[in-house]
């Protein structure tokens, strides 16, 4: 994958790095709060994500961070596939299940960037064009975003302790 993107003339997004960690769970927890404020008290609880977490997914280089003129706004994992939560999936269908795969995981923004999930996806797609990603069935902002940027709903699959998540993906080409 690629370490460093433009994607205009003033957004980067590059490969996080262990320096950036206190930053990132600055915007992990404003993002908290985003989703407390619209009525998602359900995800991301008991202290996830774990500032471990993001170390490990740094270790593995598959976290990122967007900066907007060199200002941290955004940071996200994207990881290839085959993802074992999506192995199963339950009241519909994945849209290809044979292509390969990435998966967006543990997006989290500021709350006073725009756009951060366009500018997350025009990267995503310069790596593959088959993205998935999941999200909490509170999480009605995400679901709207997932169907404003074309997105199809393919039904529910379950995360590592067992709750559910809607399934979404996107092919392209």
């Amino acid at each position: 994958m690629s370490y460093l993107a433009m994607i205009n003339t003033t957004t980067t997004i590059r490969l996080a790095t262990l320096d950036d960690l206190d930053i990132m769970m600055d915007i992990v927890d404003e993002a908290k709060q985003t989703m407390r404020n619209s009525g998602n008290f359900r995800q991301w609880v008991n202290g996830y994500p774990q500032r471990e977490l993001l170390a490990d997914d740094i270790a593995r280089q598959q976290c990122y961070l967007m900066l907007d003129n060199d200002r941290a706004v955004a940071l996200f994992v994207l990881v290839a596939g085959p993802d074992p939560t999506y192995a199963t999936i339950e009241g519909g269908d994945w849209l290809d299940n044979d292509r390969p795969y990435h998966v967006v995981h543990r997006i989290a923004s500021r709350s006073d960037s725009r756009n951060v999930m366009r500018r997350l996806l025009q990267f995503a797609f310069s790596v593959d064009h088959n993205i998935r990603i999941d999200t909490h069935a509170d999480n009605v902002i995400m679901q709207h975003i997932m169907e404003r940027e074309g997105f199809s709903y393919c039904g529910i699959i379950y995360v590592a302790d067992g709750t559910p998540r809607k399934a979404y993906q996107k092919i392209i080409g």
